[in-house]
């Protein structure tokens, strides 16, 4: 673990009591941000009941301030680039929070040497009740430290703000979660059900993770509703103000497309008409300009209402009324645009309209003095559920490249043909999303209208993906939400360059959780 400079230490405790606007992150922060954990028997943020103060373990202060435990975390490299990462530093630091608290915790590890997953499980009161999980990755996506103002894994605090890879996905969710049950296990607060804090490896690609994981372990991380990843905290027009707070309640369908252009081979002092490279970049131009076309369902009209209702903005209420109102595609597709161009959050909105394509990897060429006779693009295809079906967008895709002479393929796992896993990609498109009168649901949604009293709570569809496919699977509801607010600049740069939060947010998002917890106290 990197250790902090003095300098950066003034930094962080500075910036945390830096006003961000009196206005912006209203309600909730209160004694929890403040790291106050109780006096007497009596909680200060939820007034229940709790043990005796002397049954309560003395927990060190900087476990329990989410900016304090969020740069330890950052301090990790766990990058993964595509086969996992070095998670067992990371999980060993954090299993040593947990026994510091007197939780039990245990490595789990897998056949990637250093590559583990650590489960910490908070006993209940009760036997009966099913646990509650909390699903949290280790793992991060790679950066580009070039393209990085700050170290990335420095964890530094500039302008009110947290820098780092997986500052925002998801470390920092991470670290909200465990400061606000930290809170209430130094309070000697008894929760009635077990609380499970899974802190799993190879989210973001490998072959460990969440499913290897449920095979082989099941009994370690069964559980009757998991929390994750997902639901976004949006801001009104000046970046801060709550103003929409949602829990996602279903993942896109994540689908692979490679296009495949052939030509002559030949000496690059000349060219011809047909270079491989060129009939690819045509299509891929091709496919740049175009969007599929918008689908909304019922999991996406509730999100758009609620955003209408919450928005300060007049000309994107009027334009998302007009979008769910339209009773024909062409009338549907004119008030998306107008709903996207209006949203101080388009790509997130796009997303959330249709099925989305990304050219992310290319490969073409060998030698500079040689045209190549094959060049491959990968693209990354993002299907709504009970939308347009990945077959459909495939064969859309198909129609539009044939007049360039692309080849387009589904990318299969190893074993699968095209028919096989289109099946099994119905399946997926077709799976509910999660039921939403559950006590957990239940819980964020109070904890929202206490945390955030100005903001609308509202239902969502995750525009990414995330670990619960072993509990989705098994009928288990499963919901998502990254507790802090944020705005669109540091929501697009989630995967990308200086990925960071607002330290004030990720304080009142550690109050949400608290509160959200506080439902399941004994």
């Amino acid at each position: 673990m990197k250790e902090k400079s003095m300098n950066d230490s003034c930094d962080a405790t500075a910036a945390s009591r830096s006003p961000l606007g009196r206005r912006a992150f209203l309600g909730g922060v209160g004694a929890a941000a403040l790291g106050v954990t109780g006096l007497g028997s009596l909680s200060l943020l939820t007034g229940a009941t709790l043990a005796p103060a002397a049954a309560a373990p003395a927990i060190p202060e900087a476990d329990k301030d989410p900016l304090d435990l969020l740069r330890r975390m950052l301090s990790f490299d766990t990058q993964n680039s595509g086969k996992g990462a070095k998670t067992r530093p990371y999980a060993e630091m954090l299993k040593s929070v947990w026994d510091s608290a007197g939780v039990p915790a245990e490595i789990i590890d897998t056949p990637q040497p250093d590559n583990v997953h650590l489960i910490a499980r908070i006993p209940g009161t009760s036997s009966s009740a099913a646990p509650l999980l909390m699903l949290g990755h280790s793992d991060v996506v790679p950066v580009e430290r070039k393209e990085w103002s700050v170290d990335p894994f420095s964890g530094t605090v500039r302008g009110g703000e947290i820098y780092g890879r997986g500052a925002l996905d998801m470390k920092g969710a991470n670290s909200a979660t465990i400061s606000a049950l930290l809170r209430h296990v130094s309070e000697g607060a008894r929760f009635e059900r077990d609380i499970i804090v899974l802190t799993d490896c190879d989210e973001e690609a490998g072959s460990y993770g969440s499913q290897w994981l449920a095979k082989k372990h099941w009994n370690k991380v069964n559980a009757g509703m998991v929390l994750t990843e997902g639901g976004w905290f949006l801001a009104q027009q000046d970046r801060t103000t709550p103003m929409l707070i949602t829990v996602t309640r279903q993942d896109k369908v994540y689908f692979n497309l490679d296009l495949t252009a052939h030509g002559t081979a030949t000496h690059s002092s000349k060219p011809t008409a047909d270079a491989a490279i060129v009939t690819l970049s045509r299509a891929i131009a091709d496919l740049g300009s175009w969007l599929a076309p918008v689908h909304l369902t019922d999991v996406t009209r509730e999100y758009f209402a609620a955003l209408a209702k919450a928005t300060d903005d007049v000309k994107l209420a009027r334009a998302i009324k007009l979008m769910l109102a339209a009773r024909g595609q062409e009338a549907r597709e004119r008030a998306a645009r107008v709903v996207v161009s209006k949203s101080s959050y388009p790509s997130l909105h796009q997303a959330l309209l249709r099925t989305t394509h990304a050219c992310v990897i290319e490969n073409a060429g060998y030698k500079e003095n040689v045209i190549p006779s094959s060049a491959t693009v990968r693209i990354n295809c993002r299907g709504i559920p009970g939308g347009q079906k990945p077959r459909e967008f495939l064969a859309q895709v198909r129609e539009m490249t044939g007049r360039r002479d692309v080849r387009v393929a589904l990318a299969t796992p190893e074993g699968k043909t095209e028919k096989q896993y289109l099946d099994e990609l119905d399946e997926k498109w077709a799976t509910p999303p999660a039921d939403i009168d559950t006590p957990l649901y239940r819980a964020l949604a109070d904890a929202a209208s206490d945390t955030y009293p100005d903001a609308v709570f509202a239902p969502a569809l995750f525009e990414a993906g995330t670990s619960l496919a072993p509990w989705r699977e098994r009928g288990i509801p499963g919901y998502g939400v990254y507790p802090y607010v944020l705005s669109n600049d540091q929501l697009v740069a989630m995967h990308g360059n200086d990925e960071r939060i607002y330290v004030e947010a990720l304080r009142q998002g550690t109050a949400f959780m608290h509160k959200m917890f506080s439902r399941f106290l004994h």
